[in-house]
């Protein structure tokens, strides 16, 4: 069995700030997955092109008009955009994460929404689109799954980055089916678009969540495409009865086939809606435009109507007895059997209704039950961050029971609440056991040995080891093969112990090699040497001594700094001046050992042929080199001397 293919940007730091963790999702022109922002210590949502797409200059540009036009708007209903790059050639957004789920996830758990969801969804995507518009932005790609619903109720329109036209090369497929549900009829048509498109898109979407299905289906996106164009939607009551009229006008509104006799742009629609939900008819009533009508459909409740009435009443006079004069009977007969009729189906008409008021209570009860409540489910907070107290109450008060534990956690740290199981977001029943787990911190792994490995060597065994490698840090002459690692510290310079927490960061010092050897060269010739191997060499430095070995002007070594040597240090030559010479002393006529005592102090090897019993009666008379010959230190000079006896 083949295991699946690892992601390579999983792991990957962008930029050495956003650390790649996990896929969240795939879209036809890029790939979004949760990271890490290290200097903010955050979640965020990186989102990168796919590399395929990379070198398409219209994909790229459409990528980075994304970043401009969602950061350039900053709206509570519009996914904030904090960051754009580029990584090995393929650019990248940084987005802010919002843990929770897509209007479609939603709609493929619930089908059709309630009231109370539709219009609270629809507002916040009106309110982000009008602030859109307001900026001179058109979204062009208004859908259920460009629309995000938190785990803590905030709702949020994203994905600003579609092009004016989507080409065949760009969408097919599904993907394309499911853009051109939404599409206007301008769109299909001439390929154009402003605010008002959007108002189609989302009029689409409105009547989708009030209806459990989109307004116009095919087998190829052809056949929906020419719906788009040629038909009008349908109101959402005569699909869903239990619409209120209010949203019937809001969908036929912003659906119209004309451009022109939808809203300009999203806040003449926001505004219709606010005033819906407030209850002022009045105020939403002036918002409409006054050549607009609507149709509404009024569903028949009375058991016998007026026109049934008047149709038995006309059938009754017109029957005429048979013969004889007793006519009043007959027809008092008739007129009671027509009553008992009438009687007959107002009772079935009775009971009808009551089956249907039964059946709608128990509709309502099951709703109930199932939607709010023992026997609906609950998404799972997210309480990452908080105090595990602060977080353990929150889990009580979304009725699950809690289970503690603790875990290593990368993000969270040590002593707060670091996830739970299930993850934040997923629905499960009410009163489920959940586990909440209280972070320790980065989890504590062996570091391995890295002294005397290759640097490339090092930085594969950091990764496998499960930790980041930052940097070379120091480059220190010793006796080791250049380039091998001397040392592995952290990011404050200390050293590693045994163990070292998870993605820490791992510096390293290694090996330049030895600090050549110049002794004998000229000096000019030492310090290219030298420079070349990375010293700086400081010629105000140079000294001078006399050397026995190494000729005048050639340098004898070169002078360190105290303590360690690195690429950079400074750096200075010892300069020979060549043999020391002393002249040699006039001797004669001092008794011989104060004159062999005399050239020993001066550092000569001072010799006689006298005797050492007979040098307390000799008297130096010379000396072998001659009085004012100047020798190396160190040489022999033999003294001669004469006995007085």
């Amino acid at each position: 069995m083949s295991s699946a293919p690892v992601d390579p940007l999983i792991g990957q730091t962008l930029d050495g700030r956003y650390v790649v963790r996990s896929k969240i999702a795939r879209g036809g022109m890029a790939m979004v997955y949760l990271g890490d922002d290290l200097r903010l210590g955050r979640n965020v949502a990186v989102k990168i092109m796919h590399a395929h797409l990379a070198d398409d200059e219209n994909f790229t540009r459409r990528f980075e008009q994304e970043a401009r036009s969602a950061a350039g708007l900053g709206h509570p209903n519009v996914v904030n955009v904090f960051d754009q790059g580029e990584s090995h050639g393929v650019p990248y957004l940084v987005m802010e994460y919002l843990p929770g789920i897509t209007l479609r996830d939603l709609l493929k758990q619930q089908r059709q929404l309630t009231t109370d969801q539709v219009a609270e969804i629809a507002e916040a995507v009106l309110a982000g689109l009008a602030a859109a518009h307001e900026s001179g932005i058109v979204h062009r790609d208004v859908k259920p799954e460009n629309v995000l619903l938190a785990d803590d109720g905030r709702i949020k329109i994203g994905d600003f980055g579609l092009a004016r036209a989507v080409s065949a090369n760009t969408t097919t497929g599904q993907a394309l089916l499911g853009t051109i549900a939404y599409l206007s009829p301008e769109l299909v048509t001439r390929g154009i678009a402003d605010a008002r498109s959007d108002l189609y898109a989302f009029g689409i979407m409105l009547f989708e969540m009030l209806t459990g299905r989109q307004p116009y289906t095919g087998e190829q996106p052809m056949q929906i495409a020419y719906q788009h164009a040629h038909s009008d939607v349908p109101a959402p009551s005569s699909i869903a009865p239990e619409v209120p009229e209010e949203l019937d006008r809001l969908v036929q509104w912003t659906t119209g086939r004309d451009a022109d006799s939808r809203p300009d742009t999203a806040a003449e629609a926001l505004e219709y809606l606010r005033a819906v939900r407030a209850g002022d008819s009045a105020a939403a009533t002036a918002v409409l435009p006054a050549t607009t009508s609507f149709a509404t459909i009024t569903p028949s409740t009375a058991v016998l109507s007026d026109f049934d009435q008047q149709q038995l009443a006309g059938h009754l006079a017109a029957t005429e007895p048979p013969s004889g004069p007793p006519v009043a009977p007959l027809q008092g007969a008739s007129v009671a059997r027509a009553g008992k009729a009438a009687n007959a189906r107002a009772k079935r008409g009775r009971v009808i209704a009551a089956v249907v008021v039964m059946l709608i209570v128990l509709a309502g009860g099951v709703g109930w039950w199932f939607g709010q409540g023992p026997g609906s489910t609950v998404a799972v907070p997210d309480v990452a961050g908080l105090d595990p107290a602060a977080a353990q109450q929150t889990l009580e008060q979304a009725t699950f029971t809690v289970e503690p534990f603790e875990c290593a956690s990368l993000e969270v740290d040590a002593g707060l609440a670091a996830r739970t199981e299930p993850a934040a977001g997923a629905r499960v029943d009410r009163g489920s056991a959940v586990r909440l787990c209280t972070s320790t911190g980065p989890e504590l792994l062996p570091v391995p040995a890295l002294v005397g490995l290759t640097l490339e060597e090092a930085e594969q065994a950091i990764k496998e080891a499960r930790f980041s490698f930052g940097k070379v840090v120091e480059e220190r002459f010793d006796d080791g093969e250049a380039g091998s690692v001397i040392l592995a510290i952290d990011t404050n310079g200390e050293g590693l112990g045994d163990t070292y927490p998870e993605q820490g960061v791992i510096d390293l010092i290694v090996s330049a090699g030895s600090v050549p050897d110049v002794s004998g060269r000229t000096p000019e010739d030492a310090t290219r040497s030298l420079t070349d191997s990375g010293l700086l060499v400081d010629s105000t430095l140079n000294t001078e001594e006399h050397n026995d070995e190494i000729e005048q002007g050639r340098v004898i070594a070169v002078t360190l700094p105290e303590g360690t040597v690195s690429v950079g240090s400074t750096v200075s030559l010892k300069i020979s001046l060549g043999p020391e010479l002393v002249e040699i002393p006039t001797v004669d006529g001092m008794p011989l050992q104060e004159a062999m005592d005399l050239l020993a102090s001066l550092g000569f090897d001072a010799t006689t042929n006298v005797p050492d019993s007979l040098r307390g009666f000799a008297v130096a008379s010379g000396t072998n080199p001659k009085a004012g010959e100047k020798v190396k230190k160190g040489s022999t000079v033999q003294v001669k001397a004469k006995i007085d006896l």
